[in-house]
């Protein structure tokens, strides 16, 4: 017990916020929206998971990947295979050209379905490729770069580039893709209707079950042994590297793990939202990946999933009343936050919030002192008469 309570919750702060958290996600939010807005909140707690990894890489790591939407979206793409090659049965597309392909690939006029389609026919290989796929990309580009000490913003262009040359390559490749418009019209999983109402809350409490998982594992992975080397890679890389370390090796190995966790969120994206397209590939949301992490607190697993919520909410609130200064607005927060608080929210709780509690108990022991030495003083008098 003392091993779960100290490396996956991390004391007793550490535990009170996740159990906050916990209420949140599965208590308040639930009740307190309609399906409409929790639906969203899936599909934000969907990109907390990109933002989870990034604090091991980044906040821990000191890795800045600006591509995280290649294994966000490699992951998306994975799931949206299978749930496209269910949906494409020869009864529901008996009016194509060539029935029993996705329909984009008639379009195209495909008349087979392509080689590296065929074994996401299976549930368990697509389980499977949304985890290794991801991880085996990451490790190709994390030996190419980390082996030749690649790193720092040389490191973050890079990643830019890849994210732009995969998207640029899946619109180019619309008959085995989708191409600009991606992998729709996704309806079921295994004949379980995913669009209907009860379907969407028990994908948004899978979705929920599963972020806390994989912050329980970055909470495990930071309070190891290796974890303790990746704060020292990051503050002092050469000192590590002189004590004996593959630093390359280190770093490679937290690439995969990040693209892992990223592309789980990828997955249960395409199961909240119904489709994947590459717009969730690029530059621009591998960005704004990193500002959720940023705002929330590169350094905290907790302050990353409420950095999430409170961006995106933000976006959705703005971009429904004022569109056209939506972008400026988030430009604006990202300034600031780097300016003026660049441990996020979760430096704001720990330079202030923490204090607060201090405050608090101490009025509290205070209280209870004088309640006590009110009620001696009553037995005093009492005695005295």
């Amino acid at each position: 017990m003392n091993f779960v309570y100290e490396r996956l919750l991390g004391g007793k702060n550490a535990a009170l916020g996740i159990a906050i958290l916990a209420a949140l996600i599965f208590i308040i939010l639930p009740i307190g929206l309609d399906l409409f807005r929790l639906n969203l909140v899936g599909k934000y707690l969907t990109y907390a998971f990109v933002a989870v990894s990034l604090v091991l890489l980044w906040g821990y790591g000191g890795i800045l990947s600006l591509g995280q939407g290649v294994f966000f979206g490699l992951g998306g793409y994975c799931m949206a295979m299978f749930l496209k090659l269910e949906a494409s049965d020869p009864e529901s597309t008996k009016i194509q050209s060539t029935p029993g392909i996705p329909d984009f690939m008639d379009w195209n006029q495909l008349t087979d379905l392509p080689w590296f389609w065929e074994p996401f026919n299976s549930f368990g290989f697509t389980v499977l490729a949304v985890l290794l796929v991801p991880s085996l990309f990451a490790l190709i580009i994390g030996y190419t770069m980390f082996k030749r000490r690649v790193g720092g913003v040389y490191f973050a262009i890079i990643t830019q580039v890849i994210a732009l040359i995969l998207t640029v390559l899946i619109v180019g490749q619309q008959g085995y893709t989708g191409g600009i418009n991606g992998i729709t019209d996704l309806k079921t999983l295994h004949g379980w209707d995913i669009r209907d109402d009860s379907s969407k809350y028990i994908l948004y409490f899978i979705n929920a079950i599963l972020l806390f998982g994989v912050i329980f594992l970055g909470r495990y992975i930071l309070t190891s042994k290796f974890g303790r080397l990746l704060l020292a890679m990051r503050d002092k890389e050469d000192r590590v590297r002189f004590s004996g370390y593959d630093v390359s090796n280190f770093k490679i190995f937290i690439f995969c793990v990040s693209a892992m966790i990223s592309a789980i969120g990828g997955a249960m994206f395409t199961l909240q939202v119904g489709f994947m397209s590459p717009s969730f590939v690029g530059i621009v949301p591998s960005i704004e990946m990193v500002i959720f992490a940023a705002v929330g607190g590169r350094m905290s697993l907790i302050g990353v999933v409420y950095g999430t919520l409170l961006v995106n909410f933000g976006k959705t609130i703005f971009s429904e009343t004022l569109p056209e200064l939506w972008l400026f607005l988030m430009g604006g927060l990202f300034i600031a936050v780097v300016m003026f608080f660049p441990n996020g929210l979760a430096g704001i709780w720990e330079k202030h919030g923490q204090k607060l509690l201090v405050c608090i108990r101490r009025m509290q022991c205070v209280g209870a002192v004088k309640t006590l030495l009110n009620k001696r003083s009553v037995k005093l008098e009492a005695a005295g008469e």
